[in-house]
């Protein structure tokens, strides 16, 4: 092989992209309308106005957006508001995937519960809830605040499409040579010193 060939194949980078949650990954996290409803009616919490907070967070990034025309240019308003966006799916996501854990774990202790052999999950005094009863309410709430955050994500979505005129997708940062350490880097760099 000639060094020429050798060293292209060497200077060659590895690049990858890092991915943002997308709105897709946000629905399959977090519950969906019917779902919260039924989350409100078997644990007595408040029914969330899924439509109202949809509509809303639309109409925050319209306004938003129709304040901004003078002063930003077209390119200027997209990356804004793609960042705006992202943040809110982001954290419908972050939220989705802390409900999932939440419901792990308090299927885990309900689980547990039902062994009549431990002491350890037994109710507890009188006027006070289990340990499996705390997390499946726990469980609850977090099921409510992530379908919030859903809707909330879903709107702001739907008002990008609606400003800038196509969908909304997650930014793909590209990053080079993941994984690689500054002392992996400063090796490779003496042993090339080195021949």
């Amino acid at each position: 092989m000639t060094r020429t060939a050798r060293s292209s194949r060497q200077s060659s980078k590895v690049v990858q992209l890092r991915k943002g949650a997308s709105l897709e990954m946000v629905r399959l996290a977090c519950p969906d309308s019917a779902q919260a409803s039924l989350i409100s009616e078997s644990f007595g919490l408040p029914v969330i106005d899924s439509d109202g907070i949809r509509d809303l967070h639309r109409k925050i990034i319209i306004d938003t957006a129709d304040s901004l025309n003078e002063g930003l240019g077209e390119r200027a308003m997209q990356i804004h508001l793609q960042r705006i966006v992202g943040s809110y799916v982001g954290s419908a996501h972050g939220a989705g995937q802390f409900y999932s854990r939440s419901v792990s774990e308090a299927r885990d202790a309900t689980a547990r519960n039902a062994n009549d052999d431990r002491d350890s999950d037994l109710d507890g005094s009188v006027g006070f809830d289990s340990a499996a009863q705390r997390k499946r309410e726990f469980a609850a709430d977090m099921g409510i605040q992530a379908h919030a955050l859903r809707c909330a994500a879903e709107g702001v979505v739907a008002a990008y499409e609606e400003v800038v005129g196509e969908a909304w997708k997650p930014f793909e940062r590209h990053v080079e040579n993941p994984g690689q350490t500054v002392d992996r880097k400063a090796a490779e760099i003496q042993m090339a010193a080195l021949g």
